[in-house]
């Protein structure tokens, strides 16, 4: 991360932060992940083997 700026209060409290943009995009895309991490926590594992058969048979892979 780069330079994160403090707001702070009239007694030096911190109250904000204000950091780069990159900075922001980079922790809502791993706020997303997690989220989708934690959607598909139950769902059944498959082998590499059958996640290929589905997506030949789906037209995405060759």
């Amino acid at each position: 991360m780069e330079t994160v700026e403090y707001v702070v209060g009239e007694n030096g409290e911190k109250k904000a932060i204000i950091l780069p943009i990159e900075d922001y995009e980079g922790l809502i895309e791993e706020i997303h992940d997690l989220k989708v991490i934690a959607e598909r926590k139950g769902e059944e594992d498959i082998s590499l083997a059958d996640f290929k058969k589905r997506l030949k048979k789906d037209g995405v892979l060759g």
